[in-house]
């Protein structure tokens, strides 16, 4: 039976009749027009977030190749796009023009790309649309190939829809609706009536009542006319398409007659605009808003009713933008109602291009260019002030929020982007100057931050982009000149007379930014981490946000007190206590001036700092979960020369880290480095110049350790650590069991974890969020009270990061600490402060054992003489190690097995983690060996004697990286190799990042897998990846083979985009101890970054 639908002729207002023959014919010719589109944004800008999505557009233009889309898919900044035909034909597409205002915006493309199809271009017909017209919305619903949705019109008078209030919303027109419940993906279909032809241009849905909203094409027909003039075909190349755009900065709202008689309408007037107006005028329009400084600010008001335009009665919004287009740079005179009251005022039309930004500044990831009209509608600010489009690593080190408006940088009044770009320049790595902003959602109260330039390459020196009108592209070009400071290399250490002056700016320290924990790790940013596959949907946000640690807010009365991102380690050997004199009883100099406190808690006070670490977005390797940590850290070794501090790795979890340390002796807060990560113990240290303290450098102290004898249970210990007011906390504890084995499985995506450790619990503590030191009465350290991450697994596929704090033995800290003091190291040198030191390396047994009670262990056949011999080594713990895997690619990988029992080493029984590791350093005290331990194991029912080689590893964590198409690439870390899979083609290229608008988000290469082949080229390490990546050229579809996680392979193809993403190194120089940047490949091979 054939469909029958009534629809409203549009040429003569009568009635005609649609057979489903007819709707047939016309989809025929419609779907062969219609592409999906696959958009790229490469970075923030303006009212868009960097991202991938799918969407719609269909050809209006076959002749010269144009595509009519929405504009928030064609996007206000940079953007690289393919449309897709209907018989799977890909052709690049590059955007001409975006509207201003209103959501459309079109591509261009070559239609001699297009080899295989027959197509024809979709006529525009904007008259054609009444209500009750039958329709059909053609496009790529939720990511599917085709979709065709039916409904009817059922209003032509929407308001405009509303979308974000800090992002993209369209004002100055009314939209359709209909009930046609379109998707993500369907955005820019058209919307088509039984004669092929496009009525109106699908925008937006409500989901909650299934309603569609379609934008009138009036505007769009005239700029194509615009473009269609200027370009002949598709082969000449106009200068511009220059479609002209007036505006008042005034967002007008069509209101009911009912309404304005209520804002004060004249009757006189009222009956005058029903006479002269078309018949069904329902209203007039009404001033909404006007932004500060534009055209008609201190003219017109909100409530203000418009009358009349250069004499003409306006009631429609049509009508009025055509007169401001018309008139651009011209005045023209308004009538208008106010209470009442008429008025004329007469004001000049501006050009609306001109408050359009089309370039921005790129620094350290930030997007900063001038406020958009858009934005300044939004926030109600003035249009081309300096505007965060996305804050990077810099800005968000600051606690700078996306969407602030800079008001000041370093003392000078910034008003236009030249102003910060003439500010930067004079500013050199490492410096930290005030910056002024302020918010709209705090529009009244300016904010003050310090601002630190990075001293490390995190990022390519600032650029600035701006678009070319004729090919759609962002050209780039240094922002600043190559003489700049900025440019040039850092001092080896800090400057005194610069820390000077970043301790005097403002009242601004530690606890001035690190109060804004809302603020997204990496959502928001340029990175994000996927451990799954995920499918790209129109606009969305692909990538499950990243947990970071927060500081928890009064969770209790000394919680509150208490920063959650990390958990201070203090330790120092007393063998060294007194190498610089710091180490005396001081509790006379600092009792008096602490009321209330312990003993140990005067004593330790002045050896306790705070740490605040960064990593930027740019480089987060080895796992790491979040881009900020807090924690408390204690002084392990303070001299003339050389400051250590030792604090916990889920303070300072990665080598790529900006340290700041701030110290409970003296308000000061300078920087530090990383000098050493313990490949296994929770435990790192950073090194700072004792110089840049200045006065307080002779009131900081070391702490005094006391590594001997162990802590037992029933002992007595104070816990003491630090508020966020950098005041000390403590209470007095008993120790309820010093051997406790950690046992924390690995996460969904691998990071850092402790394993081979015995730690302490206590009766009573300060809750899961304090760090701190477990000491004496005499304020002697014995143990840390450190912070350790884990994550919580709730079902088959939701997990959650925690932290809980336990305490930590000196004696590993100990030995590390006489090691670099001494220059008794082995390892490669870093330079620190100025001198070489030679940093220690570690022996280990890259096993993960954990504990068993010999009790267990007899039913699982051990023979009684070794359960006795292993109960009379340890009558404590009575348990003997079992090995639960081994670190992939280590020499005791396929040596032991899981389930062994570790019985002996070197014929002397073990039982527990600290024999095993006194067992490899005696490796290290001896000559003439190959690095192995003769272990005796028992395993399946039987005693074996094997041998088994131990591996030597650095305290260094990762220094090398490669970002490739948009992800970091890097070895392996160990909590990878931990999981006891490699793959056997090649396992040196480990993706552990990637970014949000690259290519690899685009074609989908997500983490956590190895690329183990590039176009059919074995890459098992960086360098041999590097050569093959430099010989892959811009736009080129390049073939990946990866092997993921779970040893699942895959191949996948994706298009190298040298312009906005190109092939770049970073890697850690001990020479000059700097993180250095090297371009491997870009679209420019003059570009040096």
């Amino acid at each position: 039976m054939e469909e029958m639908a009534e629809i409203e002729a549009a040429a003569g207002g009568g009635v005609a009749v649609a057979t489903a023959e007819d709707w047939r014919r016309a989809l025929a010719a419609v779907v062969p027009a219609v592409v999906v589109l696959r958009t790229t944004a490469p970075r923030a800008f303006d009212t868009e977030q960097a991202g991938a999505s799918y969407a719609t557009g269909f050809v209006v233009d076959k002749e010269r190749g144009v595509i009519l889309t929405n504009r928030h898919v064609v996007k206000p900044g940079p953007v690289v796009a393919e449309a897709m035909f209907v018989n799977r034909e890909e052709i690049p597409v590059h955007p001409i023009y975006r509207d201003p205002v209103h959501d459309f915006g079109f591509f261009r493309y070559d239609p001699e790309a297009v080899k295989f199809l027959k197509y024809e271009e979709i006529p525009l017909a904007p008259e054609a649309a009444c209500v009750g017209l039958e329709i059909r919305v053609v496009g790529n619903d939720s990511g599917e190939k085709v979709s065709i949705l039916a409904g009817t019109l059922a209003r032509l008078d929407r308001e405009a829809p509303h979308y974000k209030k800090d992002g993209y919303n369209d004002f100055n027109t009314f939209y359709m609706q209909a009930a046609s419940g379109t998707k993500g993906g369907s955005s820019g279909s058209p919307v088509v009536d039984c004669k092929g032809r496009a009525v109106a241009l699908n925008a937006g849905s409500k989901s909650s009542s299934a309603s569609a909203f379609f934008l009138p094409l009036e505007r769009v027909v005239r700029a194509l006319k615009v473009i269609q003039a200027s370009w002949a075909t598709f082969g000449s190349k106009p200068e511009s398409v220059s479609i002209p755009r007036g505006t008042l900065q005034v967002t007008f709202l069509h209101k009911g007659f009912d309404e304005t008689r209520r804002l004060g309408l004249q009757n006189e007037t009222e009956q005058m605009v029903r006479q002269v107006s078309p018949v069904g005028e329902t209203g007039m329009l009404v001033v909404d808003s006007v932004v500060p400084g534009g055209p008609a600010h201190k003219h017109l008001q909100p409530g203000d009713i418009l009358v009349r335009a250069n004499g003409e009665v306006m009631t429609q919004f049509l009508t009025l933008e055509t007169l401001l287009d018309d008139s651009v740079d011209k005045v023209i005179e308004l009538q208008i109602e106010r209470g009442g009251a008429p008025s004329t005022v007469q004001l000049k039309v501006q050009d609306l291009h001109s408050i359009t930004p089309n370039s921005f500044l790129e620094i350290s990831g930030a997007v900063i260019h001038s406020l958009s009209y858009q934005q300044a509608r939004n926030f109600c600010f003035k249009c081309g002030l300096v505007y965060v489009a996305e804050q990077g690593y810099m800005l968000s080190r600051a606690s700078v929020p996306r969407h602030a408006i800079i008001k000041k940088f370093a003392g000078a009044d910034i008003e236009k982007l030249d102003d910060f770009i003439v500010v930067l320049s004079k500013l050199s790595r490492g410096a930290r100057v005030p910056l002024e902003y302020v918010s709209y959602s705090d529009r009244h109260r300016n904010k003050s931050v310090l601002v630190t330039i990075n001293r490390h390459e995190w990022y390519a020196p600032p650029r600035i982009y701006t678009r070319d009108g004729i090919t759609g592209m962002w050209t780039s070009k240094p922002a600043i000149h190559s003489s700049s400071p900025m440019l040039s290399s850092p001092p080896l250490h800090t400057d005194q007379s610069q820390i000077d002056q970043c301790s005097s700016v403002g009242e601004t320290g530690l606890m001035d930014h690190n109060y804004q924990t809302g603020m997204e790790a990496v959502a928001d940013g340029c990175v994000k981490m996927q451990t799954d596959e995920e499918t790209l949907a129109d606009g969305g946000d692909l990538s499950s946000e990243q947990k970071r640690r927060r500081v928890e807010e009064d969770t209790s009365m000394f919680e509150g007190n208490v920063l959650s991102d990390g958990v201070p380690d203090r330790n120092m050997d007393q063998e060294y206590a007194s190498m610089d004199g710091t180490t005396e009883d001081m509790s006379h100099e600092i009792g008096a001036a602490v009321s209330n406190a312990s003993l140990a808690e005067e004593v330790i006070e002045p050896a306790l700092v705070m740490f605040e670490v960064h990593v930027p977005q740019s480089c987060m390797l080895d796992g790491v979960h979040s881009q900020h940590f807090f924690g408390t850290g204690v002084i392990v070794y303070h001299s003339e020369n050389l400051g250590l501090a030792a604090v916990d790795r889920n303070t300072v979890a990665v080598f790529v880290s900006d340290v700041m340390l701030s110290f409970a002796a003296y308000p000061i807060e300078i920087p530090a480095e990383v000098v050493f990560l313990h490949p296994v113990h929770n435990f790192a240290l950073v090194a700072y110049d004792p110089s840049a303290l200045g006065a307080g450098a002779s009131i900081v102290r070391a702490a005094k350790l006391l590594p001997e004898p162990a802590l037992r249970r029933g002992d007595s210990v104070y816990l003491v650590g630090l508020s966020r007011s950098l005041q000390a906390t403590s209470r007095k504890s008993i120790i309820t069991n010093p051997s406790a084995a950690v046992n924390i499985g690995s996460a969904d995506s691998p990071r850092y974890r402790a394993m081979n450790m015995e730690v302490i619990e206590l009766d009573t503590d300060f809750g899961s969020t304090f760090s701190g030191i477990l000491t004496d009465e005499q304020g002697r350290v014995q143990a840390l009270w450190a912070s350790f991450s884990t994550q919580l697994k709730y079902g088959c596929s939701s997990s959650e990061d925690h932290q809980f704090v336990r305490g930590i033995p000196i004696y590993a800290i100990s030995q590390v600490l006489n090691k670099i003091i001494t220059g008794g190291c082995n390892g490669s040198p870093l330079l620190i402060n100025g001198v070489k030191r030679p940093m220690p390396l570690v022996r280990l047994l890259e096993a993960e054992l954990y504990p068993t009670l010999l009790s267990k262990a007899r039913s699982f056949g051990l023979p009684d003489t070794w359960v006795q011999a292993l109960a009379k080594k340890d009558p404590v713990r009575r348990q003997v190690l079992r090995v639960k895997g081994c670190l992939a690619g280590s020499k005791a990988e396929n040596l032991l097995e899981q389930g062994d029992m570790v019985l002996a080493i070197n014929k002397e029984p073990i039982t527990n983690f600290r024999d095993v590791e006194i067992a490899c350093q005696e490796l290290d005290k001896t000559t003439g060996h190959d690095g192995s331990l003769s272990m005796t194991i028992f395993r399946q029912g039987k005693e074996m004697d094997i041998v088994v080689g131990t591996d030597i590893r650095d305290g260094n964590g990762t220094t090398r990286m490669v970002n490739w198409c948009g992800c970091i690439i890097q070895d392996p870390h160990p909590a990878v190799r931990a999981l006891g899979f490699l793959p056997e083609e090649g396992h040196g290229v480990y993706v552990a990042r990637w970014c949000q608008g690259s290519p690899v988000h685009r074609y989908g290469l997500y983490a956590l897998q190895w690329i183990v082949e590039v176009n059919g080229k074995p890459t098992p390490d960086l360098e041999t990846f590097i050569q093959v990546a430099q010989g892959l050229e811009h736009s080129e579809f390049v073939r990946v083979r990866t092997v993921h996680l779970n040893g699942k392979p895959r191949v996948l193809t994706l298009k190298q985009d040298l312009h906005y993403w190109p092939t770049w190194e970073l890697r850690f120089d001990p020479e000059t101890a700097m993180w250095r940047r090297r371009t491997i490949k870009s679209l420019n091979s003059a570009i040096v970054e």
